[in-house]
C-alpha cells in the first residue's frame, strides 16, 4: 500500500498546490474574498484643508490641474511645504500666486553657515524676509537621525530641533505666528530587522534606517528632541508630521498632546499604518479631535484623496491598497464621527490659520 501516498504526492493537483513556495513577498498581491460593502467616496464629506503637501507641479498647467482635482475632491486649501529659502522659495511663491486662496507656501530654515558666528541672526533675517513674501509657516523640517536635512539649499546636518542654536529661530516663529511643521524619525518598522518577523517588511526594507552610523539618533531619541523643542517654546505652535511617526504606539503622541497645548499633529502618508488598527486609531482620533489635522503628502491624484476619505469616513473592512502604501496587510475604515471629521478636515486648520 506504499504506492498510494507516492501517487498522491506526484499528482498534478499536489504539485500545483506547492507553487506557493515560489511566490516572493513583493509579488504577493491579495484581493479581498469577503462579500462586504465597498464604498467609493468621491469627495471629502466636509471641506478640507490639506496641511501636508509639497511643490509637485512642474508648470502653471499642472497647478491648474491640481486646483481642478482639489475642486472635485472638496479640498479648499493646500499647504505647500516647500523646505526652501532664498531664490528657490521666491520661485515657489510666484508659482502659486495665481491662487492665493487655494494655496499657502511655507518656507524652510536657511542653515547656510550654521557653524559660523552670527548664524542665528542671519537665519532669522531670511525667515523674516520669507514671511514678508507670504510664508505663514515653516516646514517641512525633517530629521531622520543626523539632523535637519530637509531644508534647501543647505541642510542642517548635525543640528537637531532641540539644538540651542535653533532656539532664537523657533522663538521668532512664535512671535511671527508661524507654525513649525516637523518630521522626526520614521515609523518603528523601519528600525526593526528587515526579516521574516517584520510585519511591515516591504516598507521596512525599502525605508530601513541604518543605525550603524556614528552620532545617529534612533527613533525614541528623535521623538524626544521634538518634545524638548515643544516644551521649551510654549509660544510657538508645532505640527508633528505623520503622527510623530508613532503609529505603532499612539500613546507616545497622545502623551505629548496631553502635556503641550502648543502641539498639533497630522496623519499625512500614514494612512497605511493606522488603518490596520481601526478601533485604537478611531479612539485616538475621537479623543484628540481638536488637535489633529488632515494631511496627505502623497501627490495630487483624485484616487489618492479618495483613498484617504474612504479610510477616514467609511466602515469598510479588509481592503488593500498595496500599490499606494506598499504593505501586504488589509486596511479598515475608521468610520469617524461627523464632529471629528469636521474638526480634522478644516475647523482645527482654520483655527491655526486665523491666529496668524
Amino acid at each position: 500500500m506504499m504506492w498510494l501516498p507516492l501517487l498522491l504526492l506526484s499528482s498534478p493537483a499536489f504539485l500545483q498546490s506547492q507553487e506557493y513556495t515560489k511566490i516572493l513577498l513583493n509579488e504577493f498581491n491579495p484581493k479581498s474574498i469577503y462579500k462586504i460593502p465597498v464604498s467609493r467616496v468621491e469627495k471629502a464629506r466636509y471641506p478640507a484643508i490639506d496641511f501636508h503637501s509639497h511643490d509637485y507641479p512642474k508648470s502653471d498647467q499642472e497647478v491648474d490641474a491640481w486646483v481642478k482635482t482639489m475642486d472635485a475632491c472638496n479640498i479648499v486649501k493646500s499647504i505647500v511645504l516647500s523646505y526652501t529659502t532664498g531664490p528657490a522659495f521666491d520661485a515657489v511663491i510666484k508659482k502659486y500666486s495665481r491662487y492665493p486662496d487655494r494655496f499657502e507656501v511655507w518656507c524652510g530654515f536657511d542653515y547656510t553657515g550654521m557653524n559660523e558666528p552670527g548664524w542665528s541672526e542671519r537665519a532669522i533675517r531670511e525667515l523674516e524676509r520669507c514671511h514678508a513674501l507670504g510664508a505663514r509657516g515653516v516646514g517641512e523640517l525633517g530629521d531622520k537621525g543626523l539632523g535637519e536635512y530637509y531644508s534647501k539649499p543647505t541642510p542642517g546636518i548635525g543640528m537637531h530641533v532641540d539644538d540651542p542654536r535653533l532656539r532664537p529661530l523657533l522663538k521668532r516663529c512664535g512671535e511671527l505666528n508661524m507654525p513649525v511643521s516637523i518630521h522626526v524619525a520614521e515609523d518603528a518598522w523601519m528600525y526593526e530587522p528587515a526579516d521574516a518577523s517584520n510585519d511591515g517588511l516591504m516598507n521596512a526594507a525599502k525605508w530601513h534606517v541604518d543605525m550603524n552610523v556614528p552620532g545617529k539618533l534612533g527613533h525614541d531619541a528623535l521623538i524626544q528632541t521634538l518634545e524638548n523643542a515643544v516644551r521649551d517654546h510654549p509660544g510657538t505652535l508645532f505640527i508633528a508630521c505623520h503622527l510623530a511617526n508613532s503609529c505603532a504606539d499612539l500613546g507616545r503622541i497622545a502623551g505629548m498632546l496631553d502635556r503641550y497645548p502648543n502641539l498639533y499633529t497630522e496623519m499625512a502618508a500614514r494612512f497605511g499604518e493606522i488603518a490596520p488598527i481601526p478601533r485604537q486609531t478611531k479612539a485616538f482620533m475621537e479623543k484628540y479631535s481638536r488637535r489633529i489635522l488632515y494631511g496627505t503628502d502623497m501627490g495630487t491624484s483624485e484616487n489618492m484623496y479618495r483613498t484617504t476619505f474612504r479610510i477616514l469616513e467609511t466602515a469598510d473592512e479588509h481592503f488593500y491598497e498595496k500599490d499606494r502604501f506598499n504593505y501586504h496587510w488589509p486596511l479598515h475604515g475608521l468610520d469617524l464621527s461627523d464632529k471629528t471629521l469636521k474638526r480634522i478636515y478644516a475647523l482645527n486648520g482654520k483655527r491655526i490659520l486665523k491666529r496668524r
